[in-house]
């Protein structure tokens, strides 16, 4: 048939879109609707097992053969429309509709959708974490320069960095995991939004679908869309955390501080020497479409009435999904990127001090000598501007001392406390402070982060668990009424 023009250019080009994702889902939901209105004494038990063994064959279905072709408005009738066919049953027979509107049937399939998405990308970002902390302790010992506001600033190391952030990796998977318990709420039940006369139960379906609980307000259910501009602004912050790790390391790549791993390069196609590390570019433009993808969730939910419309639900999906999909690459590639990432000529003590980044620890080993830190501040300060801290002698540092804090004798301790901290960058290794770059700290950091990564992914792998169990669950309640 001839499509309208409003058929060809929005209806089929969301029908095209959404089929994939929404079509398992609906089918699952829809039998654990059709297995509770039997048990409830809704439906003939005849009738249901019928309607169940279409649904059973359009487990098989492969939602990507399917097309739009106008006869029906959307996935929802076109599921309706091929149980029928699948059933033998005339349309006017079927009642899988019974109790359930398009809206609750909507909020609920969109709540599965996102919660297998996020379940993946949790499963991403928990590898991606693992395998940081598993560098972060290797290269606890590797001295390198750390930056601030693009200078160089301080010795730390490769392991304290990479520590930092797996740490920012456990805060983002604990708030995703917080996300799936918020997501997991089944709206099953609402219908339209004010529920229904007839003696349902949503506990039932939430439970065969392997929802927690169910939503508290059948209003808030089919209208609220606080979960989808949560999982879309989520996305977009670990996204951004992960965006500015990728930045410092092409640095640390053009400096030849680590190794450029070959699998994550792309060559020249007129310079022969070159092997560019275009995945962590390809990671920062990621995260700038996540952050547009968030920008969109919210203007549409932001523009749309506090009910049920398609700009607050389902046209924000298709960004959501996008979004969730883009996030799991995302943290794929990171951690496929660290498991192969190596140093390469990580700086010399000499570069190190060179640069005048040691003058911080310099001045404070002048303040464990008693002097003020201010002071302590003042002599480092027209010690590097009058040459490099290898060029510094005793004589040079009483005089500083005298001129700049009016200290008329620095001990011999002192002055060589000051000149070990000034030329030998790695002592920053004995560091003793719990959250710093030292040697042993760190390696008791990666303990900590790791426990707290653990505890986050045990409870998310227990909801993984259980909707395993759900899925067995439902299938046998089904097979029962199918067998009668």
């Amino acid at each position: 048939m001839t499509l309208t023009t409003y058929q060809q250019h929005h209806l089929r080009v969301v029908f095209d879109h959404h089929v994939t994702r929404l079509y398992p889902a609906m089918v699952k939901a829809s039998e654990a609707h059709v297995v509770m209105l039997a048990e409830q004494g809704l439906v003939p038990a005849e009738a249901a097992a019928r309607m169940l063994r279409g649904l059973v064959v359009l487990r098989d279905d492969e939602p990507g053969s399917l097309t739009y072709d106008g006869s029906v408005e959307d996935v929802y009738f076109t599921l309706e429309k091929r149980l029928a066919e699948a059933s033998g049953m005339a349309t006017g027979e079927l009642s899988v509709q019974l109790a359930r509107s398009r809206n609750d049937l909507d909020a609920g399939v969109f709540r599965m959708v996102l919660r297998d998405q996020l379940l993946e990308v949790v499963a991403a970002l928990g590898t991606a974490g693992a395998t940081l902390l598993e560098r972060a302790d290797r290269y606890a010992d590797v001295v390198v320069i750390g930056y601030t506001h693009r200078r160089p600033a301080q010795p730390t190391t490769i392991g304290h960095v990479l520590a930092g952030y797996a740490e920012a990796l456990a805060g983002e998977a604990a708030a995703y995991a917080a996300l799936l318990a918020e997501m997991n709420r089944s709206p099953l039940g609402s219908c339209a939004f004010a529920g229904t006369d007839l003696d349902i139960s949503s506990g039932r379906v939430a439970e065969l679908l392997g929802f927690d609980e169910i939503v508290v307000n059948s209003y808030e259910a089919v209208a609220g869309a606080d979960h989808l501009m949560r999982t879309s602004a989520l996305n977009a912050q670990a996204l951004a955390t992960g965006a500015r790790l990728a930045r410092t390391l092409m640095d640390w790549l053009s400096w030849e501080w680590v190794r450029t791993p070959e699998e994550f390069t792309q060559g020249s196609s007129i310079m022969p020497q070159k092997r560019n590390p275009v995945v962590l570019e390809h990671l920062v433009s990621m995260a700038g479409a996540a952050a547009a993808d968030a920008a969109s969730v919210f203007n549409n939910v932001g523009a749309a009435w506090w009910e049920d419309s398609n700009n607050a639900t389902t046209d924000v999906q298709a960004r959501l999904w996008d979004s969730n999909d883009r996030a799991h690459r995302f943290f794929s590639l990171l951690g496929g990127l660290f498991q192969l990432l190596e140093p390469l000529r990580p700086p010399t003590s000499e570069a190190v001090v060179a640069t005048g980044a040691t003058t911080t620890a310099a001045a404070d080993a002048l303040t464990r000598h008693g002097l003020p830190f201010r002071a302590a501040h003042s002599v480092v300060g027209r010690l590097i501007r009058a040459g490099e801290p290898a060029t510094w002698t005793p004589e040079a540092v009483r005089a500083e001392a005298r001129a700049a804090a009016g200290a008329e004798s620095l001990s011999d301790a002192a002055v060589a406390d000051l000149v070990a901290a000034a030329l030998r960058p790695e002592l920053v290794l004995q560091r003793a402070q719990a959250d710093g770059p030292g040697e042993a700290a760190v390696r008791n950091q990666v303990k900590q982060i790791g426990s707290t990564l653990d505890e986050v992914l045990s409870r998310v792998a227990a909801l993984r668990q259980r909707l395993q169990d759900a899925d067995a669950t439902l299938a046998g309640a089904v097979a029962q009424r199918v067998a009668r």
